[in-house]
């Protein structure tokens, strides 16, 4: 039944495509590792397009390049970027920010640099500690994955309706 969902469907192939990368392993990682820090970096809006422009100038894998980039995705961006506030802020001894009373756009332009300085700063950090963990990680799973033969699912005749229990 599940394999008619079409967002497992996709998950199992970008999974698939990203174990079948042609390249050499370093090569896979490093793009991988550039994608997970610019992923942490406050880039939003433009975090793709830097991954693939990086990953060609660089010449490392563009396609891990861009997976690791969605370290960072809705689900997981508040939480990110509120560990590198808060880590940036500690680094920094800087006190907590309060919130206007009015969320105008010059209220909260106001707070500008006492918001964007801690979180560069604790992002930077986060970034540069994750892209070498995920680095060192990859390197070593990375000619392990490119050896596995995975299956296809099978596919129904035309015609013919899959049997549910």
């Amino acid at each position: 039944m599940y394999r008619r969902w079409p967002l497992v469907r996709q998950i199992k192939l970008l999974v698939v495509r990203f174990l079948r990368l042609r390249g050499a392993p370093e090569e896979i990682a490093k793009g991988l590792a550039l994608g997970i820090f610019i992923g942490l970096t406050p880039t939003f809006g433009f975090q793709m397009l830097l991954a693939v422009c990086l990953a060609v100038m660089l010449n490392e894998n563009k396609f891990a390049a861009v997976l690791g980039v969605w370290i960072t995705n809705p689900f997981t961006a508040p939480f990110i970027y509120a560990l590198e506030y808060e880590s940036g802020r500690v680094l920094l001894n800087m006190d907590y920010v309060h919130m206007p009373a009015s969320l105008s756009f010059s209220a909260l332009k106001s707070l500008g640099w006492e918001v964007l300085l801690p979180l560069v700063v604790g992002s930077l950090l986060w970034a540069i500690l994750c892209s070498m963990a995920i680095y060192l990680a990859a390197i070593r799973v990375i000619p392990l994955t490119q050896n596995w033969k995975i299956p296809r699912w099978p596919r129904q005749p035309r015609g013919k309706k899959e049997e549910r229990p």
